[in-house]
This record gives C-alpha cells, sequence and structure tokens, in this order.
C-alpha cells in the first residue's frame, strides 16, 4: 500500500536545498511516496527524477534486519518528509543501521548517499567498489561520504556484519574514463532481489509519483505546440509512454526533430506559454504510429535491459556481465525491486537470467526491441569508440 505523507500540506517538507549540485528535475522540491512491499519487512520510497520533463521515478529501498533495526539501499533526496518517514520505521523496528550505495557511476544515486547519511549519524556506509570521480579521482571523504563510517563492500558477503541476512553480487565494467559498477543484494528472509539499473520494467500507466507531477504527462501528451489536452487518464498514459520512450532512446525512430528556428515560430502560436510549458516550446513532433516503439520497448511486462545499457556499456563486457547474471540466478528470489520504472516486480531467476540473453551469440533475445529505434545510441557508441573514450563493443559470447 502506498502511503502519502500526512506532511503534504507543508512544501517546505518536500524541500531539497542542494539539488543544484545535480540540477535533475523536480530540483527543489521533491515528494516522496512509501509502500510496504513485503508486510513488516520491506519498503520502497519513491520520488521523481529527471532531465526537463522526461522524469521518471528513482527509488529507494528500506529492508528491516533479523538482528533488530533497518537497512538502506540507494538512499534517495533526504527531504523532511522523506526523513520522516523513515523515522516512523525506525521508531517501529530499531534504528538505521546500514546505508549501501550500490552503483559507481550513477551520480544520481551517489548524491545523496552524504546528506542521507547525516541525517541517521550512527549508521555504517557500504559502497560499490571502484568508486571514481572525474577529472581526477578523490578520496570518498571528499566527496562527502562520512569519514571513519564509510566501507567499500567486500567481494564476499560473510566479510560482512549483515551477511547471514544477504547475499550480494559485484558487477564491474571498465568503460575507459571510468567504471560502470551495481552490487545485486538478496534479501533471504523475504526473497526479494534489489536491483539499481540493470533490469526493470516499463509500465504501461505512469506510476503513482509521476502522477503527482501531471504537467509533465501533459506537456509530452501533446502531439504539437499548437495542442491543448485534458487531465484525464487517457492523456496521463500518452504522456508517460512517451516519456519513457525519451528516457530510454533519447531519439525514439517515431519522433520527429523540428528545426529550432520553426519550434521558435510555433511557440508564438501556442495557446499555453506558460512557464510550466516551457514557454510554448514543443522542438519535436510524433509520428502516428509511436505506440508500436512502446508496446515494444514495454514488451508486455517481461524483464529489460535497458537500451542504454544494451549499446553503451554492458556489450563492453559480455561474459563479465553474463557471469554475474548467472551468479544472480542462483538465488530463490520472488520478486525484484529496481530503482526506477516499475515495483515490485513478480519474477524468478530464470525470468532475470532471460533477460541478458541479448549478449549471448546463440540465443533470441527474450525481449526484442525495434533495432530502428537503437539509431542515435549507436551513433553514440561509434563515437564513444572513435574518440577512444570507450573501450569498443566485445563480441557476444
Amino acid at each position: 500500500m502506498t502511503e502519502p505523507s500526512d506532511r503534504v500540506k507543508n512544501r517546505r517538507d518536500w524541500s531539497w536545498r542542494f539539488w543544484f549540485t545535480v540540477p535533475l528535475y523536480p530540483y527543489g522540491q521533491r515528494r516522496t511516496l512509501r509502500t510496504e512491499i513485503v508486510k513488516d519487512r520491506v519498503w520502497t520510497f519513491d520520488q521523481l527524477q529527471g532531465i526537463l520533463y522526461v522524469a521518471v521515478p528513482i527509488r529507494m529501498t528500506v529492508v528491516r534486519l533479523d538482528e533488530g533495526g533497518l537497512l538502506v539501499y540507494a538512499p534517495v533526496a533526504p527531504t523532511p518528509e522523506c526523513i520522516g518517514l523513515v523515522e516512523e520505521l525506525v521508531a517501529q523496528y530499531g534504528s538505521l543501521k546500514y546505508i549501501i550505495l550500490p552503483t559507481v557511476s550513477g551520480l544520481e544515486h551517489k548524491v545523496f548517499v552524504g546528506p542521507f547519511a547525516r541525517k541517521f549519524p550512527q549508521a555504517q556506509v557500504y559502497v560499490a567498489p571502484n568508486q571514481w570521480s572525474f577529472p581526477i579521482s578523490l578520496p570518498l571523504s571528499w566527496l562527502g561520504f562520512p569519514r571513519g563510517r564509510t566501507h567499500v563492500l567486500p567481494e564476499q558477503s560473510h566479510e560482512i556484519p549483515f551477511g547471514e541476512q544477504f547475499d550480494y553480487a559485484i558487477l564491474t565494467i571498465d568503460l575507459g574514463l571510468g567504471t560502470f559498477g551495481e552490487v545485486a543484494f538478496f534479501d533471504r528472509r523475504s526473497q526479494t532481489l534489489l536491483v539499481t539499473d540493470t533490469v526493470l520494467v516499463v509500465p504501461e500507466a505512469p506510476p503513482a509519483i509521476v502522477r503527482l507531477h501531471p504537467d509533465a504527462l501533459m506537456f509530452h501528451a501533446r502531439d504539437q505546440a499548437f495542442d491543448t489536452v485534458e487531465a484525464n487518464e487517457a492523456t496521463f498514459r500518452k504522456g508517460w509512454q512517451r516519456i519513457s520512450l525519451f528516457a530510454f532512446y533519447f531519439r525514439p525512430s517515431v519522433l520527429e526533430p523540428i528545426a529550432i528556428g520553426q519550434a521558435f515560430k510555433d511557440a508564438r502560436k501556442a495557446r499555453d506559454r506558460s512557464k510550466k510549458a516551457y514557454f510554448g516550446l514543443f522542438p519535436f513532433r510524433w509520428q502516428k504510429d509511436w505506440q508500436r516503439s512502446f508496446e515494444a520497448l514495454r514488451g508486455e511486462g517481461r524483464l529489460l535491459v535497458a537500451p542504454i545499457l544494451q549499446t553503451l556499456i554492458l556489450n563492453r563486457s559480455p561474459k563479465e556481465t553474463l557471469d554475474w547474471a548467472d551468479r544472480v540466478s542462483q538465488w530463490n528470489f520472488q520478486r525484484i525491486i529496481p530503482c526506477h520504472f516499475d515495483s515490485p516486480i513478480p519474477a524468478s531467476p530464470p525470468e532475470f537470467r532471460q533477460a541478458f540473453t541479448f549478449l549471448e551469440k546463440q540465443s533470441y533475445p527474450s525481449h526484442p526491441l525495434l533495432p530502428e529505434d537503437f539509431e542515435l545510441l549507436q551513433e553514440i557508441d561509434q563515437g564513444l569508440t572513435q574518440w577512444r573514450i570507450s573501450p569498443p563493443p566485445q563480441e557476444k559470447v
């Protein structure tokens, strides 16, 4: 059950004062929705985050420990509302003992760890190995992680104090200038798998946290700058599905960019030229059959490895990725909670492993996507290789 906070009447409780460190929408005002996934055991905390109006859920998970107390996986912005909802669990189940940063390259996750940890000074912080910063590598304490209580996750879970309850598997991929890393956590007690970015499911309708920001949904539900739309379920679904296409492909094949000069001309004729409508600017046009791309992306609700990861990251180390997926698939989980899009996802270990067959020569991908939607991502991939920013893709296994 999703639980909106009683504090929603006070906008100061949604405030995130350090939004400028990573200036993503909705900037300094962030709502939080808490949902109980497994009774008295697992909870998710959803916020919204994105570029302009291309905004999707970002999720923190809290797990009750067998020894008493709580563990946090992938903190979100510690707004007063968010911290208040966590403290309600603390009052009932014990102190927050551990904070996990399960990613290396996900700045949208890393930026919250230090501020969140300062709200709970007794909590120990564990981070994925191979943390890095650009343009020079800095000590963890210089990156905002609390000194004296920040630890790098060891390779084996039995070396950590909460290892009797959790298994985890670390994936690390060298990208040249940096590293991609993700740590999947398995809570044996609730049979729940926690992942950051590697797998997800795209829901057909907007998640609850997205519905709290209808301006984004209504903006993308328009077909052109001159359109006006009504705030109803059909509009929200249409806007959400287009947001999803933007988020995964940047420029899907069913999207036609408009020249910037023409976009400004159209903006002067737009009915809504308010700030929330970006002053009438709408520099693209959707083809009539745009939904075919979304239906392929959704794949009837099957587990998906994001096209960006398929094209730009995981294909740099297919064997290492498949070995990691094999290890995760040995755990007996019943559901998956990713940090983005839908949650929870009823899924089995074989379904998780099947999502990575795009890296295999002999297997047909379980989630076939439209090849034409990859055009921009492939151009980026070629540029990264040509300019030696990233190593070239390796052959499938």
